[in-house]
C-alpha cells in the first residue's frame, strides 16, 4: 500500500528556511531506503550517521529501532525494518530521523490519516507530492564565515 508522509527539517545547525516534504512511499520501505531518500530530497552528502527514534517530541527517545553499538550492524538493522512494521506508534509519538551528530539535523515523519491506496502504475516511489521551502545547505553558506581584509 501506499502511504502518505510529511517530513518536516525541525531543526539543524544551518537550517534557515522551512524545509517540509509531502510524501508517498510504499509501505513496505525500509528506515534505510526512507534515509536514502530524505538525503536526496535535503540533497545532503550522505557522509555522516543517522538514527530513526520514535517519541512525543525530538528530545524524547522513548522508541530506538536500531541500538547496536556496531554502525555497520545498526544499518543492517534499519534495512530490514519496514514502515510497516513502525506504524502505528503509540499515541502522540512521531518518528524522527536524526542525521550528523555534530550538527544535528533532525526530521520529524508525520504518518498522514488519510486512506492509504494502491500503487499507481507507471509511478515510482517514494515520490514528492508536496513541496515546502528551499532544500537546506549542509554546511551552511561558508561565505558567511570569511571577513574580507
Amino acid at each position: 500500500m501506499i502511504w502518505t508522509l510529511k517530513i518536516e527539517c525541525i531543526w539543524g545547525a544551518y537550517l534557515e528556511d522551512e524545509f517540509i516534504r509531502t510524501i508517498e512511499i510504499d509501505s513496505g520501505s525500509t528506515l534505510y531506503e526512507l534515509h536514502d531518500f530524505i538525503q536526496d530530497m535535503a540533497d545532503f552528502d550522505r557522509d555522516h550517521l543517522y538514527d530513526f527514534f520514535a517519541g512525543r517530541h525530538a528530545r524524547n527517545r522513548s522508541v530506538i529501532f536500531a541500538d547496536a553499538d556496531d554502525w555497520e550492524e545498526r544499518e543492517a538493522i534499519y534495512s530490514e525494518i519496514t514502515l510497516e512494521q513502525i506504524y502505528p506508534l503509540p499515541q502522540a509519538f512521531k518518528l524522527y530521523y536524526f542525521f550528523d551528530y555534530g550538527d544535528s539535523w533532525y526530521f520529524e515523519i508525520k504518518k498522514s490519516r488519510k486512506k492509504p491506496h494502491e500503487p499507481e502504475k507507471g509511478v515510482h516511489y517514494p515520490r514528492i507530492v508536496q513541496s515546502i521551502g528551499p532544500k537546506p545547505e549542509q554546511y551552511g553558506s561558508w561565505d558567511d564565515d570569511c571577513d574580507d581584509e
